[in-house]
């Protein structure tokens, strides 16, 4: 009788740790998934430009004020725009490197769930960077979180990791209610110096930095501020079964160049703010994946979208549809003029197919955006509009993709149908200003989302 027993207690043994590391992990159970709830595209690469390069690549020039403050450098931009200060240029820092100090960075829900992880990325190459502590809040207002809401993230039950070039590093469950269209803080500490942050510029909240390691802190202490996320490329929630994530995948557009700071005024958080207003659509969550002055065909902004694709699309949890807007930028930085290095509309067309065709390999559904208008802008010409139209053309006819949401119709100036509306244009010609924004979101048809 023992031997017949023993099999079965070292099973059981065997089975305890098993289980308990399935429990640590957070494996979802049969009707619950894990799905991003928000995300920030990173430039994978330097951003790089010709030196006639145009008006939409959205790269900050370094400031004329020289101001620094704990060894954090100045540069300034135009919009994003603050509150009340529209068509002003706003001032944020981008530190050349950080060492004992905590960046406490708000991001904005989509989807809400039961539990949470962040995933880190050092996707710029740098040497490998330490994470001393990490911390997850409910974002309460400025650089202080709600009392009692603080929570230690872990990376394989440490509270440190290093993130080595390259890697996308995913935290620990949490056990964290997340409520939808909510503001969270995340709170990093780096011990030692870091080199170039990993970032994107223009993340359009506050985010706070502080000398030590404040990640547990209800106040960031004498913080400097800054509008770029570091290191942190998206935050997990575990959802519903049906639940799913819709990628925007775009330039400075879809990024939100010029709407308010700190509002979530970007189309795809408004995307986002309607189909959870709707009952059969509030298992479905946006995040964005725009990067201002990103090209479909060529790196410059970072790596082309055809490049970042796998890591922008294809990694997000629980994706199931990509919009894509993108190619203004190749168009005003290859489609003025002739020659041997000239964009046509067939190059753009083709890079198109590509997205789609890889997409739908992974049971992705693309919705065709088509391109908004630009008269005014100092890189538009006649020979890019045409390709702007055929391509619109041939977006609103080709049959490829999944859906289709006509931007340009939405914001073009009826009286002048190649410029944005007035009331849409906030001064730059091209990147809609909040209004214009809502009115792209508002153009979806959320049944497209319930099938």
């Amino acid at each position: 009788m023992r031997l017949k027993r023993t099999p079965i207690a070292v099973i059981a043994i065997l089975l305890v740790p098993l289980l308990a590391a399935s429990q640590f992990r957070g494996n979802p159970k049969s009707n619950e998934r894990w799905v991003c709830t928000w995300a920030t595209a990173q430039q994978l690469a330097p951003t790089t430009f010709p030196s006639d390069s145009g008006a939409n690549r959205g790269d900050p020039a370094p400031s004329q004020d020289s101001a620094r403050q704990q060894g954090i450098s100045s540069q300034s931009a135009n919009p994003p725009q603050q509150s009340g200060r529209s068509n002003s240029p706003i001032m944020f820092y981008m530190p050349a490197s950080l060492e004992d100090q905590t960046v406490r960075m708000i991001i904005h829900t989509s989807l809400g769930g039961k539990r949470v992880r962040i995933n880190l990325s050092n996707s710029q190459g740098v040497p490998a960077v330490e994470i001393g502590a990490a911390h997850i809040a409910i974002h309460k207002t400025g650089g202080e979180i709600v009392p009692g809401t603080d929570r230690t993230i872990t990376f394989n039950r440490k509270p440190s990791c290093v993130l080595i070039p390259g890697v996308i590093m995913v935290s620990d469950p949490v056990d964290m209610q997340i409520p939808p269209l909510a503001d969270l803080a995340v709170s990093l500490y780096f011990p030692r110096k870091t080199g170039e942050p990993t970032n994107h510029r223009f993340g359009l909240h506050t985010a706070y930095i502080s000398k030590g390691d404040a990640t547990g802190r209800d106040v960031m202490p004498e913080p400097s501020t800054t509008f770029a996320y570091f290191w942190l490329a998206g935050v997990d929630v575990l959802a519903p079964a049906d639940a799913f994530t819709v990628v925007a995948l775009g330039n400075s557009i879809t990024d939100g160049f010029s709407t308010t700071v700190d509002a979530n005024r970007t189309w795809p958080a408004l995307l986002a703010k309607r189909l959870n207003s709707n009952k059969r659509t509030q298992h479905v969550g946006v995040v964005n994946q725009g990067i201002s002055g990103n090209q479909v065909l060529r790196d410059g902004a970072g790596v082309s979208a055809l490049a970042r694709f796998d890591r922008d699309v294809l990694s997000i949890a629980g994706v199931k549809w990509v919009i894509l807007l993108e190619g203004i930028n190749d168009i005003n930085l290859r489609g003025r003029t002739d020659g041997p290095d000239a964009l046509t509309s067939d190059d753009l067309i083709a890079g198109y197919r590509q997205i789609i065709e890889r997409s739908h390999t992974h049971r992705i559904k693309v919705i065709g955006a088509t391109l908004t208008p630009e008269e005014g802008v100092s890189t538009a010409s006649e020979r890019g509009e045409e390709i702007r139209q055929t391509v619109n053309q041939w977006i609103r006819t080709c049959g490829l993709f999944d859906a289709l949401v006509d931007f340009d119709a939405v914001v073009r100036d009826p009286a002048r149908p190649i410029r944005l509306r007035p009331d849409f244009d906030p001064g730059d010609h091209i990147h809609p200003n909040d209004a214009g924004n809502q009115a792209m979101a508002d153009a979806f048809d959320l049944k497209i989302f319930q099938k």
